[in-house]
């Protein structure tokens, strides 16, 4: 193992570290190499871990690094400044427990979103670029430019401007430029690992009280789009990676290139209406009706809502390898409630209650403050669980969701819960 992170070392990452054949682990992370990554890190066969985030690495990440399907345990290429697009060999990494490169670019399924710098003004942005060959790219494009050119929200993904032409080969060219997001996705903060410099995993971690601000921005922004545009509008592909945080940690709901626009009232009812769009959203996301051909509803957001909302409080993904055999992470949550609440929610969240009931803590936290935080946790899940059901005329309504979200922010509030006296930082 060759462990150099947090050394404020200077440079370029040398290509004889190719050399190094029998490497199975390399941590250079937190330092201030410049330059490309050497291609002929790839001669190290035995990798199975490279960490070479938090750098000012820059060019394109090479496909012969991404092809060594030796890497099992971590690629973290995050915090550099990579351009180009994802290779294809990624797709060979089968093995891989953890990849983290979307700061640098993130692939989507119509496009690549970029970080970039305005020349005028120094401005940071994020530029997605279409990938026009695929299927169904040019309408997302059309979608999103239609839905975003008439609403306006503070926890929706601004939109600064739009490019269409042809570029250097003549091809046609299409991108959106939106404001850059400094926290990246709220996907990272629940899923993606750091290395600390002894090698330790180390989990981007938020308080109960920042995932209950998350939560409410994003009840608020779908309570906009769903019940204050002129023309409500469905997102259709609400999930994780789809929501962006700012530098204050505030939440931004992006991506409306699969959104809807409700033209009558009848369609938010579902029964007996067949869409001809095909199946719209995410695997684990997705409301179970679309999958029978309905058409898109509120309540197919709504649904999308719950299973996020699971999602930030247990730390799991829908797709988790534990859910088979028909349990699902509403059915997990479901079957737990309301007494072993505690053994489902996210660890960092029991440790941050730890430090409030052990001996050394700050303030004093009495059993029945202790109740309290655990009602709140109950309240928000059974909040989740009634947006997931199965059946969307059960699920609740987004306004609903919003003002209870509010209430238990509340309750958290008055035990002394507050968010750090400065935003985490990615």
């Amino acid at each position: 193992m060759l462990q150099l992170s947090y050394n404020n070392l200077r440079g370029t990452i040398p290509s004889s570290l190719g050399n190094l054949t029998k490497l199975i682990k390399a941590y250079l992370s937190n330092n201030n190499f410049h330059g490309q990554i050497p291609p002929h890190l790839s001669n190290c066969q035995s990798l199975i871990a490279l960490d070479l985030s938090n750098n000012n690495l820059s060019g394109v990440i090479p496909p012969q690094l991404i092809g060594l399907s030796s890497l099992a345990i971590v690629l973290d290429l995050s915090h550099n400044h990579l351009t180009g697009v994802l290779p294809t060999e990624v797709g060979n990494l089968k093995a891989l427990t953890e990849l983290d490169i979307s700061d640098n670019l993130l692939a989507g399924s119509f496009g690549s979103v970029y970080r970039g710098i305005l020349e005028d003004n120094g401005m940071v942005v994020a530029v997605k670029v279409l990938h026009l060959v695929r299927c169904g790219a040019l309408k997302s494009f059309i979608v999103e430019c239609e839905a975003l050119k008439n609403i306006k929200h503070r926890n929706l993904l601004k939109i600064l401007t739009v490019c269409s032409g042809s570029d250097y080969q003549g091809n046609d060219f299409k991108a959106l430029v939106y404001e850059f997001m400094d926290n990246g996705s709220l996907e990272q903060w629940l899923h993606s690992y750091a290395t600390s410099s002894h090698g330790n995993m180390l989990s981007k971690k938020l308080n109960i009280i920042w995932r209950i601000n998350i939560a409410i921005d994003v009840a608020s922004a779908l309570d906009y789009l769903h019940h204050q545009c002129h023309i409500p509008i469905v997102h259709c592909d609400l999930k994780p990676s789809n929501i962006l945080l700012d530098v204050e940690m505030v939440a931004h709901v992006g991506d409306f290139g699969l959104a809807k626009f409700l033209l009558e009232s009848s369609l938010d009812t579902v029964d007996n209406q067949m869409s001809s769009g095909g199946l719209r959203g995410t695997m684990g996301y997705a409301p179970p009706e679309y999958a029978m051909g309905c058409k898109v509803s509120r309540e197919g957001d709504v649904y999308s809502f719950g299973i996020l909302l699971l999602e930030i409080f247990t730390g799991l993904s829908p797709t988790d390898v534990k859910f088979r055999d028909n349990l699902t992470l509403h059915s997990f949550v479901e079957e737990a409630l309301p007494k072993r609440v505690l053994e489902i929610t996210d660890s960092f969240m029991l440790q941050e209650r730890e430090s409030h009931l052990g001996p050394y803590s700050c303030r004093h936290w009495s059993s029945e403050r202790d109740n309290i935080f655990q009602e709140c946790l109950v309240m928000v899940y059974n909040i989740g669980v009634a947006c997931s059901y199965q059946v969307p005329g059960r699920r609740m309504n987004i306004n609903e969701v919003a003002n209870q979200l509010h209430q238990i922010r509340k309750k958290l509030f008055a035990l002394g819960l507050r968010e750090q006296d400065e935003p985490p930082i990615a």
